[in-house]
């Protein structure tokens, strides 16, 4: 496996065509300002519109359930079976799509992976129907779980195209621009539902979306010739424990704002009754504003240190919880929902300030090896950018826990009170990983997962990556 790296590189012969840019230097103020942000923002207006979608077909599902009546022979654990799988594989393809910019070229893996979106959606328009066995359900869902992985490869590209200095605003716009994808397929149900139209009616909308995202794709975007994987790159990143932390609390938030976004209508029709037509009212609105403050996530911790307002985030987090555990108790849908939207608020307030630490936290060992400037620099994104695709694919496998977790509460309860303890459980060790890995400081001579805390106290401030 190998990560995606924008050192200079020769041009390559092998690499022709009209839509390659061998020289490629956003970090040159002239070259940037003469032609390099306007070819830059190009190409992230149609990757954003080409993850827009993928998120859409990846979260089909969660909107598909709401359709799915008696006639459908499927019960409640069934359907968060269903969507749970779905979730899995949305998180496991985020692996090789993350690679697959470098070797493919952005443009042409936008065309494939805009493209390759046809198969889950053609063949659910297929199999929408009352007596489709469960497994055929569950082998379509399946495909849909590739929608996920555009995410990846998306971030990977724009990442590449920017300069340090506009990363945070550029992956933010893109990353936000992806996650409304949910919302947007919920109102479009939504629409749907209240016309009277059937699930089919819903995929007939998005089957040409596909083609035209794809098609604009082909048009108008391009391919770095310098963006190539880096294998060395890769290795270290696993091997760096920073890794591994930071998609556990990837886990928490992003985790908590797929398994939410996925999870909340099916809640709302089992146990509080809500016919699809009401909790379609209803599911749109905590993933759309989770998505449109995600950026503002970023910006509060550019302020403040993202350490500090993830840390803050998780009591928040913890205290809605607390919350719904008492409303789902007292059966207030009112109180339910409005905290649920709350928390959906919240998770997405996480995504920005979790992501937003990475690049820090790798910049900061890089002036704990003793290395400055652009040498520092160039050592901090080449462990983030590898790092980058490992913890998006496991933050997003906290969305199969949540729906595994409510099957398991409504199985033994008949409610998703029992899940909601356990995610309080969860925020809770969130809340003590992030205050002891980047907030507290260490001992003396202790080693940390930064090195040793001699390094951590004089070189690191992990309060403000």
């Amino acid at each position: 496996m190998t990560a995606p790296s924008t050192a200079p590189a020769p041009p390559s012969p092998t690499k022709k065509g009209s839509r390659w840019i061998e020289e490629w230097d956003p970090e040159n103020e002239t070259f940037w300002n003469a032609k390099g942000e306007k070819i830059a923002r190009r190409n992230l207006l149609f990757s954003v519109l080409s993850e827009h979608i993928g998120f859409s077909i990846w979260t089909l599902w969660s909107v598909l359930v709401l359709f799915m009546g008696p006639e459908y022979g499927l019960t409640p654990a069934d359907k968060f079976l269903l969507t749970s799988m779905v979730t899995l594989v949305g998180a496991v393809v985020r692996v090789p799509y993350t690679f697959a910019v470098a070797v493919f070229g952005g443009r042409n893996w936008t065309i494939v992976s805009a493209g390759l979106l046809l198969i889950p959606t053609v063949a659910a328009f297929t199999v929408m129907e009352p007596g489709t066995s469960f497994n055929t359900f569950l082998l379509v869902g399946l495909l849909a779980g590739i929608g996920g992985g555009n995410f990846a490869s998306s971030m990977t590209n724009i990442n590449a195209f920017f300069p340090l200095r506009k990363k945070g605003w550029a992956l933010g716009l893109n990353a936000g621009g992806g996650n409304i994808g949910v919302p947007v397929i919920q109102l479009i149900a939504l629409g749907v539902i209240g016309a009277s139209g059937g699930p089919r009616v819903l995929l007939g909308i998005y089957i040409p979306l596909i083609l035209v995202a794809a098609t604009l794709a082909a048009l108008f975007m391009d391919n770095l010739a310098s963006v190539k994987n880096d294998t060395g790159a890769a290795i270290d990143a696993a091997k760096d424990g920073h890794t591994w932390i930071m998609s556990f609390l990837y886990v928490g938030t992003f985790g908590s704002f797929i398994g939410y976004s996925f999870a909340f209508g099916q809640v709302l029709t089992n146990q509080f009754g809500r016919t699809p037509l009401q909790a379609a009212y209803l599911t749109f609105i905590g993933p759309l504003l989770g998505s449109l403050i995600r950026p503002v996530g970023g910006w509060l911790a550019d302020r403040y240190g993202g350490a500090r307002i993830t840390l803050y985030n998780y009591v928040g987090m913890a205290a809605a919880t607390a919350v719904l555990v008492f409303a789902s108790m007292q059966k207030s849908l009112p109180l339910f929902v409005a905290v649920f939207v709350v928390l959906f608020v919240l998770t997405g307030l996480g995504n920005g300030s979790t992501y937003k630490m990475i690049p820090g936290i790798f910049q900061a060992k890089a002036v704990a090896k003793g290395l400055s400037g652009e040498e520092a620099a160039r050592y901090g994104r080449r462990l983030s950018g590898a790092s980058m695709g490992l913890i998006g694919a496991v933050g997003a496998l906290g969305g199969v826990g949540i729906n595994l977790a409510f099957r398991q509460s409504f199985l033994s309860y008949g409610s998703g009170t029992g899940a909601f303890v356990a995610f309080l459980a969860f925020y809770a060790a969130c809340f003590v990983v992030t205050w002891a890995v980047y907030l507290r400081r260490p001992a003396p001579g202790r080693v940390t997962a930064a090195g040793t805390a001699s390094q951590a106290e004089s070189q690191l401030s992990y309060a403000e990556v």
